[in-house]
């Protein structure tokens, strides 16, 4: 019996070996978030784009909307409701013309075939950004870790009135990582309330005015544990770009809080003391 159990006892600890092998911290096995709600960025030679529609993906085709695309790459846009519902995209000779609802397209007069067909959404015509961006002469690259495509072509500059400056890709990274490492495998919410007490605390004058300041923050000592365990440096899952991205947008579940803590955990209850209780969200209360 007592070999048996030492056989067992081997096996286990043989099976968590390989398993901790295998494992990379950060790597959900499945996103809470649905795909649909994740939001989706644009970005022409480094710069995010400001839309007021986001792009989609479907069928394995991304949509963007047109005339921000198009006029981020210096292209000139133009609608012909009279000539079949047809879009114009012009630049430096090359004419594109997509008309809603068909499969094909012209460049030049020559007729092409397309992955998906240009339509109407919100308002806004969609064509799939990857046929159009490469016919006037940009490249093309799907970031899935960022839900972002992002379109270079050299010798031109975004227009600023098109750029998104509410955030950078850096931004989006270091959220991201405290919110993976204070909230992995919390409700989305509570990620995102997470983002919100970070991005509080880089608008508040008593907190450092980025957000690799307000994590890395020691004027009242450590403030977030996870920057002296490592945990920050773990990658971040797409539940947790999608929820910095999220936050950085505006979506907000905690008000002006600045302190957020788990109560079963926390090895001091100063904040619980000195600071007005807002609301909690699983495991963490919030406070401002």
């Amino acid at each position: 019996m007592k070999k048996n159990r030492r056989i067992l006892w081997a096996f286990v600890a043989l099976t968590l070996i390989v398993s901790s092998m295998f494992y990379k911290p950060g790597s959900a096995s499945a996103a809470k978030t649905p795909i649909a709600d994740i939001p989706m960025d644009i970005m022409v030679n480094g710069n995010y784009l400001k839309t007021d529609v986001d792009p989609y993906a479907e069928n394995g085709t991304t949509y963007v909307p047109i005339r921000f695309v198009g006029e981020a790459l210096q292209a000139t846009v133009e609608w012909s409701p009279s000539a079949s519902n047809t879009v114009f995209i012009k630049k430096n000779g090359t004419t594109i013309e997509l008309t809603l609802g068909s499969t094909t397209a012209k460049v030049n007069g020559k007729t092409v075939s397309l992955s998906g067909p240009a339509h109407p959404r919100q308002n806004r015509t969609f064509v799939p950004i990857r046929f159009v961006a490469e016919h006037l002469g940009a490249k093309v690259v799907w970031d899935q870790t960022y839900y972002t495509v992002k379109i270079t072509k050299s010798g031109i500059t975004v227009p600023s009135n098109l750029i998104h400056w509410d955030y950078t890709e850096d931004e989006i990274f270091w959220l991201a990582r405290i919110i993976e490492a204070e909230s992995s495998g919390e409700p989305v919410e509570g990620m995102i309330a997470v983002g919100n007490v970070i991005l509080n605390r880089v608008n508040s004058s008593e907190y450092p005015n980025t957000i690799y300041g307000v994590i890395f923050d020691r004027k009242y000592g450590v403030q977030f544990e996870p920057t002296i365990n490592g945990a920050i440096y773990n990658n971040p899952s797409l539940d947790s770009i999608s929820s910095a991205k999220r936050a950085l947008r505006g979506e907000s579940y905690v008000g002006a809080c600045l302190f957020f803590f788990n109560p079963t955990t926390a090895q001091s209850n100063w904040i619980s003391k000195n600071r007005q209780y807002y609301k909690s969200i699983a495991n963490h209360d919030f406070y401002l």
